[in-house]
């Protein structure tokens, strides 16, 4: 009855994505059903370990973060969890070939939250790689489903798409960011004195990661375009409201979108998918 342990399993990734993220969740259902369980999977997986070092501050976040390290290869050599989140994630790995790469990547990055809180250029970029844009990788290995060629041409465009993401959820998370987890992500940035300057050669850098991670939805599997492309639409609008606040004015307010555009921007995206203007 492993089937029905799967399948249970598949349930509380998708649980565990509906209730950390109103947007993400938004973005995996108007994907076409096959690419549904393998993308809650994997954000279950990549939710767990940013919760580890995040929120858990009451316990030992390094012995939970080399647990769950472990228990994730354990997973995947072994081809089964009692963690539902890890027997999902195990799946994914297994059947789209997700090379153990990325997984290093990403818990690398993942623990240097534990001990690095101030970054030079270097440690930003290799944050960056692998806590958003191994991620990115992650999910295209779902798109194309096996097709090495498509995932060698699309591999750049989906690491910029999802080094803008992260860099927006920088920008608009600054204040809380250094205030509740002690973080300073932007390398050469005192948040105490950060200026306008500063804040537009940062958008400079995430326009131009939009701008080629756009060129990489247009040429994505149908089925998988208008879900990434809502997603694109609904940073693309945080970004442009983020861009008319002042650098003072980023460190006292976080920037939202409310969840009536999130459900506006579903019909205007699916028209611009539908008649090719993406």
């Amino acid at each position: 009855m492993k089937e029905l342990y799967d399948a249970i399993s598949l349930k509380t990734s998708k649980i565990t994505t509906n209730r950390y993220s109103t947007s993400f969740s938004l973005g995996i259902r108007v994907f076409n059903r096959k690419y549904h369980d393998p993308i809650y999977a994997i954000y279950g997986f990549v939710r767990l370990a940013d919760e580890i070092v995040d929120t858990f501050h009451q316990f030992d976040k390094k012995k939970l973060l080399d647990k769950f390290r472990n228990d994730t290869y354990e997973a995947i050599n072994d081809g089964i969890s009692m963690n539902p989140i890890l027997n999902s994630y195990q799946w994914v790995v297994n059947k789209y070939n997700i090379d153990r790469e990325l997984i290093d990547q990403f818990l690398h990055s993942m623990e240097m939250d534990l001990g690095l809180h101030d970054h030079n250029q270097d440690s930003y970029d290799e944050y960056i790689l692998g806590s958003a844009e191994v991620v990115g990788l992650m999910c295209l290995k779902v798109f194309v489903g096996g097709d090495e060629e498509k995932y060698k041409e699309l591999k750049e465009p989906a690491m910029k798409l999802g080094a803008a993401f992260q860099k927006i959820n920088f920008l608009r998370d600054i204040k809380t960011d250094h205030m509740s987890l002690g973080r300073s992500y932007f390398p050469g940035v005192d948040i105490y004195k950060f200026t306008d300057e500063q804040k537009t050669e940062i958008e400079k850098e995430i326009a131009e990661d939009f701008r080629l991670g756009l060129e990489g939805i247009r040429k994505l599997p149908f089925g998988a375009r208008f879900g990434v492309y809502l997603a694109y639409a609904y940073y693309y609008k945080l970004f442009k409201k983020i861009r008319k606040v002042k650098a003072d004015k980023v460190m006292q307010k976080r920037v939202r979108i409310p969840n009536s555009t999130k459900y506006s921007m579903i019909f205007s995206s699916y028209l611009r998918h539908r008649t090719g203007i993406l």
